[in-house]
């Protein structure tokens, strides 16, 4: 290699300036280039004139396609083209060697091409101090010590590096060839100072030293792990070829074909049985020690013990089914009726996909119960899972084979428990669904009760189809709110409503009495409950929709009866209405009641609750202030904005009732709710709310015995709501005579019993004006035709001034009081009318 090739060339003032990306180029080191940019072949093309010389300089953003002086490097190379070469796509390829370092100076051209004023720069230093030699013989070993570590780089590079004896040029030299980042190479490229470059180079070839040490390390740590393994997987073949030999079988071999004779007789899919074989494949060439083989292997005997083809016949016997539902529930006519039309259609249609319910209703009403009842009717397996509190949706998918103990979604888990593939499959508390970082499950059931998705259903961790169509999927929830509007948009629901008293007392004479003293020990002749206690058992001493709290009451009594037999007692023990508080104390519930007496600003609302139905009494009051609306009783947000949708209305139609507008300006109006307790909420107590103010302004009290429900508009229409069959119970069971309902819930009456509807009066209204005339004491007068208002307005306005001879005459007929009106003023009153007095102010 020469040591002064630039001595040899006229390098001129002015030269192309060559950007190039990721990397650099050394005095005296040749280096293959690609050019494929406009402008670099334009300053491979122009070299030719500058006696092939080009300065090569760095670019510092290589995605920069056309860089300027300013987003290069200011240090770079002053290099010799030796060979270009054009290749197919337009691109050229050029073989350079660095001649001197150089420094960009003035640019003196930018297009077609970049050509600056470069200055070469020279080493400094003295090649020959002890310090550089002893650096440059450090950074010889190191480098012969990487080669050796490193085999993609030749053993011919010792030779040369052999053979080079300026330190600088060695550094170059063994720079070159190191795989560095672009800032690490220009800083040696900069380093004019020999010693500071041979510096900086030994701290770089340390690093790498350290680094392929490690690395080596490592693999040598594989590679003994691995010949480890080898060797016990040699060891243990010879053992099963031992075994083998002494047994006249191969354990392993008998497993894996005992496998393979499951898998075809469980009649997988395709898709299931070729995964399943490609596992066992796998599993044959494990060893027995192999984490991997417990995991196959597990994976394997959830395959095989899935019911891919095994089903239930159906018990299509329509007459048998019915009896078996009205043996185990009473009432529940719906949900009867829409399991016995499955089965005709059944009957009729042999392949149909299961239907999907959703039952709807507050706690113990029977619904889980239900379930298990429809699965004996229908002659099925009955399979529950309880989705309350579940986050994960995992818990439906399950878990993908990668996790440690991964197992499948409680989907799979069910229908593996139930061994068939059309079970009655329940998803209790579906309401209850959480979500969090983990995943929405309401979103992973999406496709299980879809009937159209339902016969690909893809869990993670068996990672095939299973078809879920043939399953009768039955949900359950006390509310529909918390349901995701699209999940429950795939169910059919069927709402289940709390249980008359009358109805309560047939079922516990029916199911739940001889239960309980079945559970206790006794039998008829022990206990007796006339209809009084338990009527009154019902109505006091358990507050509730369902039957729960009942059932554990009659299990109390069960408990006390049975222990005084125990003790000695011979006689039947009668328990009648008086004698009930010796076995249950004092009654915990007490319904409300309503009012006996027509008041003032006071209104019976009905309300439905998770419980059943409740009446609530909405009361009203105004004392002097500036436009206040005080709404106390912990009323909900949508209960606000109806009590304020009433004021304005009852505003803008303050003069047809007769009501000054002042009033308003100069009152603060108390709305109150009972049972400030208890939260409140929904828009049904509109024209409650309405009514009691209306009520309240003209002084017209509301009549006993009457409650009401519905939505209000601010054009006073009148709205439907829910909840109809629990609130007409709940008045009903309060002494409510008559019913106020919207009439676009009149056919809401069709689901209240008979004997219910007979006992009350129902009104049905479309109109605020309507619910008024049929509530308040008094008449409101009806609101007139616009034109009979206009003309009422001008007739009005039209209407003379008095005279001054009939103010005189006015005037004159005021007479000054008497004395004995002015004895009968001052006179005091009697204790009789303060008494009256009192009365008429607190009404």
């Amino acid at each position: 290699m020469s040591e002064s090739l630039e001595q040899h060339l006229d390098i001129p003032a002015q030269l192309g300036v060559f950007p190039l990306r990721n990397s650099v180029v050394y005095p005296f080191m040749p280096q293959q280039l690609t050019a494929s940019r406009p402008q670099s072949i334009a300053v491979i093309e122009a070299a030719e004139a500058d006696d092939n010389l080009v300065g090569i300089f760095a670019q510092k953003d290589p995605e920069d396609e056309e860089p300027g002086p300013k987003k290069m490097y200011g240090v770079g190379a002053i290099a010799k083209i030796h060979k270009v070469w054009r290749l197919p796509d337009g691109s050229v390829r050029l073989i350079v060697q660095g001649v001197s370092r150089a420094k960009m100076g003035k640019v003196v051209q930018a297009k077609p091409h970049l050509r600056a004023v470069l200055k070469p720069l020279e080493d400094h230093g003295e090649a020959d101090a002890m310090a550089v030699q002893a650096m440059s013989r450090s950074v010889h070993q190191q480098f012969q010590a990487m080669v050796k570590m490193l085999p993609h780089l030749p053993d011919e590079l010792q030779i040369m590096v052999v053979n080079i004896d300026h330190p600088g040029r060695l550094a170059d030299f063994i720079a070159s060839n190191l795989d560095l980042q672009i800032e690490e190479h220009q800083r040696l490229l900069e380093a004019l100072e020999i010693e500071e470059r041979l510096e900086y180079l030994t701290e770089l070839l340390a690093r790498e030293l350290e680094i392929l040490e490690v690395g080596n390390r490592i693999q040598t740590q594989v590679q003994e792990k691995l010949g480890k393994s080898q060797r016990d997987y040699f060891l243990r073949e010879q053992l099963r070829q031992i075994q083998k030999e002494l047994s006249g079988s191969d354990p392993m071999l008998a497993e894996v074909d005992e496998l393979r004779d499951k898998i075809e007789a469980v009649g997988m899919t395709q898709e299931a049985s070729e995964a399943v074989l490609r596992e066992l494949d796998r599993m044959e060439k494990m060893q027995q020690s192999s984490p991997e083989y417990s995991v196959v292997r597990t994976y394997l005997d959830w395959m095989i013990e899935l019911p891919w083809s095994s089903t239930t016949p159906d018990d299509l016997d329509i007459t048998e089914a019915s009896r078996i539902l009205d043996e185990d529930h009473y009432g529940l006519d719906k949900i009867k009726e829409r399991v016995l039309e499955y089965l005709a259609v059944r009957t009729l249609r042999q392949e149909m996909k299961g239907p999907i319910l959703c039952f709807v209703g507050p706690p113990g009403v029977g619904k889980t119960s239900l379930g298990q009842s429809i699965a004996r009717a229908l002659g099925r397996k009955f399979v529950r899972i309880s989705l309350g509190g579940v986050h994960d949706e995992s818990e439906i998918r399950g878990h993908r084979r990668t996790y440690v103990g991964a197992l499948p979604g409680r989907i799979i888990q069910g229908l593996r428990k139930a061994g068939t593939s059309n079970p009655v499959f329940m998803l209790d508390e579906i309401d209850k669904l959480g979500a969090d970082f983990r995943g929405d499950p309401a979103a992973a059931l999406l496709e299980v009760l879809d009937p159209e998705q339902n016969n690909s259903f893809a869990d993670h961790y068996l990672d095939v189809t299973f078809d879920l169509s043939k399953v009768m999927f039955i949900a359950t929830a006390n509310l529909l709110g918390p349901i995701p509007g699209p999940l429950r948009d795939r169910m059919e629901e069927i709402p289940l409503s709390g249980y008359t008293p009358e109805e309560k007392e047939k079922i516990a004479r029916r199911h739940l009495l001889p239960r309980q003293l079945a559970e206790h020990g006794i039998d008829e002749s022990h206990l007796r409950i006339d209809d009084g206690a338990l009527g009154r058992m019902i109505e006091d001493y358990t507050r509730e929709a369902g039957l729960r709290n009942l059932e554990r009451t009659l299990g109390t009594i069960s408990r006390k009866v049975a222990r005084k037999f125990v003790e000695g007692r011979k006689r039947r023990i009668n328990v009648d209405e008086k004698g009930l508080e010796a076995f249950l104390g004092t009654a915990p519930f007490f319904h409300e009641s309503a009012e006996k007496n027509a008041e003032v600003g006071v209104v019976t609302g009905l309300a439905a609750t998770a419980a059943g139905g409740e009446i609530l009494f909405i009361e009203a009051t105004r004392m002097p202030g500036r436009k206040n609306l005080i709404l106390t009783g912990q009323l909900g947000d949508v209960m606000q904005e109806s009590a304020r949708a009433a004021l304005s209305w009852l505003r803008a139609e303050a003069e047809r009732l007769k009501i000054k507008s002042e009033v308003f300006d100069e009152s603060d109006i108390h709305l109150h709710v009972p049972a400030g307790a208890t939260p409140k909420e929904g828009p049904s107590a509109g024209i409650g709310l309405a009514t009691a103010l209306v009520s309240l302004f003209t002084g017209r009290p509301v009549k006993a015995g009457v409650a009401m429900t519905g939505e209000i508009t601010l054009r006073g229409r009148v709205l439907p709501v829910g909840g109809i069959r629990d609130k007409v119970l709940a008045a009903q069971r309060a002494g409510i005579r008559t019913v106020v309902l919207p009439q676009r819930n009149a056919a809401d009456l069709d689901d209240v019993p008979a004997p219910i509807r007979r006992r009350l009066r129902f009104v049905l209204v479309d109109h605020i004006d309507e619910v008024l005339h049929a509530v308040l004491d008094k008449k409101i007068p009806r609101k007139k035709a616009a034109g009979r208002t206009a003309k009422k307005a001008i007739k009005k306005a039209t209407k003379q001034q008095p005279t001054a001879k009939k103010v005189a005459t006015k005037k004159a007929a005021k007479k000054k009081p008497t004395a004995k009106k002015v004895a009968a003023k001052n006179k005091k009153p009697t204790v009789k009318k303060l008494a009256s007095r009192s009365t008429q102010s607190a009404g």
